[in-house]
């Protein structure tokens, strides 16, 4: 009788380890079978999947980005672009056109007041009045701009912009 007992007892825990290995192999990785999650996991496959999801969201932001300044007809830049004038040459900027004079002088072209915004001293620069250097300057209104009155004029410009 005690020969039937072990051999019954090691017949039902050979079932039961079966039936265990068969669950564990069956349950997928970080599913709700099998919530853990290993820091290997976490590096090499989430981090990656949130990485190619925030590449996708940038570049679709650029192409829009991209899109607003090629529908306004000229270029336009999300950062600071260095624009070379000479003599006579104006940059005239749509509204928000930001530009700081870096080297060279330039005069305020505006059809009416006010000119440019002074940015750096919150002051307005009327139709012919000289640019500073160093301060940065914008367009509140379409159509204003900057004429260069040296012989090389180099500006930082970020915005829509067009050159004449």
């Amino acid at each position: 009788m005690k020969k039937d007992r072990w051999l019954l007892r090691s017949v039902l825990l050979l079932a039961l380890s079966a039936l265990l290995m068969t669950t564990a192999l069956a349950a997928e990785a970080g599913s709700t079978g099998d919530p853990l999650v290993t820091l290997s996991y976490l590096n090499e496959t989430f981090f990656n999947s949130i990485m190619q999801r925030v590449d996708q969201k940038i570049a679709q932001r650029n192409g829009q980005l991209n899109q607003q300044g090629i529908a306004t007809g000229g270029s336009a830049s999300a950062t600071f672009t260095v624009v070379t004038l000479s003599e006579g040459q104006t940059l005239t900027g749509s509204t928000g056109c930001e530009v700081m004079l870096r080297i060279g002088s330039a005069v305020c072209v505006s059809p009416s007041d006010p000119g440019l915004i002074d940015e750096t001293t919150a002051a307005t620069l009327a139709n012919g009045g000289a640019l500073v250097q160093n301060h940065l300057y914008m367009m509140t209104i379409d159509g204003r701009g900057v004429r260069a009155t040296a012989g090389t004029t180099k500006v930082l410009a970020r915005g829509s912009y067009s050159v004449a």
